[in-house]
């Protein structure tokens, strides 16, 4: 019996939950469910214990262990098989790739309360403190070729906003081409999607999600573009809630794409969330095209609309996107 196996049973029903039920379900002693009880709630668990009645959890603490986690009754119907939890780590999509040998047909997720380094697109830096965010990877071995992977990165963003919205609807944020998720104008959230492969065939993919929730803090120079989730709409929101949330919202988008290995089927959903859509945006690098967002094709390529009517396709990895006038 492990802490995960008691708090499954005690978040599966809404009443008291009697010691006696407790021992029959786990096949263990009063003894030994006393224990587990007395752990939880030293780790912060708020668990009424009331007599002829049994335990009830009036409340949870905000951390983003496995147990936690794996015990949310929405996880079964998740992506992921296995949580993996570090209270440190240098970055969570470091050690996917580290395990990433290890995958087979089931699929995992990395996650701590802080990174040491933590990366983002073109190797910056992303500021990960501890129990203010989601700092996340997911590892699979999916059956699409190498050329594919990079839709995976849109999926993520869809799971991202969609779970944002389940969780906290008064949210309402929107995705900046391709995949930052943003909410009031300002960054929100990162994700950063690599893998392991050859010609025509992938070994593992990992995709980081940096997803700032109730940060209130933020370096300087990011100030201007970067907020989280708690500074934009005063809430807290319970960690562990929203991932379990992303986890299914990922399952669900990830099954629509795979039936085509494409995102032809998200395309309009996508275009829904999609921030730039009917705005005027500007390519970075050496020759900048400026026109009006039109939205994702196939392949989750911008359209763009030139001033002169004519249609410019945008691959995500060779030019970024902002506004005509700031960042979206």
């Amino acid at each position: 019996m492990t802490k995960k196996d008691v708090l499954r049973v005690l978040k599966a029903d809404d009443s008291y939950v009697s010691g006696q039920a407790l021992c029959e379900s786990l096949g263990v002693s009063r003894t030994a469910v006393w224990k587990q009880m007395n752990q939880l709630k030293t780790e912060g668990y708020d668990i009424e214990s009331v007599s002829n009645k049994g335990y009830h959890i009036n409340s949870a603490p905000d951390i983003l262990t496995d147990y936690e986690i794996e015990s949310e009754p929405m996880f079964k119907e998740g992506f992921v098989d296995e949580v993996v939890f570090f209270e440190e780590i240098d970055s969570t999509n470091n050690e996917a790739k580290r395990q990433g040998d290890t995958i087979r047909d089931k699929a995992k997720l990395l996650i701590c309360e802080s990174q040491t380094g933590g990366r983002g697109r073109r190797g910056r830096n992303w500021v990960s403190p501890s129990g203010s965010g989601i700092w996340m990877s997911l590892l699979f071995k999916p059956d699409i070729t190498p050329a594919s992977a990079s839709m995976l990165t849109i999926v993520t963003a869809m799971a991202v906003k969609a779970a944002i919205t389940d969780v906290l609807p008064k949210a309402d944020c929107m995705i900046k081409w391709p995949n930052d998720i943003v909410l009031n104008g300002k960054k929100i959230c990162g994700i950063l999607t690599e893998m392991s492969a050859e010609l025509e065939y992938i070994h593992y993919v990992v995709i980081g999600v940096g997803l700032n929730v109730n940060t209130l803090d933020f370096p300087e120079e990011l100030s201007d573009i970067a907020s989280s989730i708690l500074k934009e709409t005063g809430v807290k929101i319970k960690r562990s809630e929203l991932v379990v949330a992303f986890l299914k919202e990922f399952n669900y988008f990830y099954k629509k794409f795979m039936k085509e290995k494409d995102l032809s089927s998200l395309v309009t959903e996508y275009d829904a969330m999609l921030i730039n859509k009917g705005r005027e945006v500007v390519t970075s690098g050496e020759l900048a095209i400026s026109g009006t967002a039109v939205g994702i094709n196939s392949m989750g390529e911008l359209i763009i609309k030139l001033k002169d009517g004519d249609l410019k396709v945008i691959r995500a990895g060779e030019v970024s996107v902002r506004g005509l006038y700031g960042y979206v």
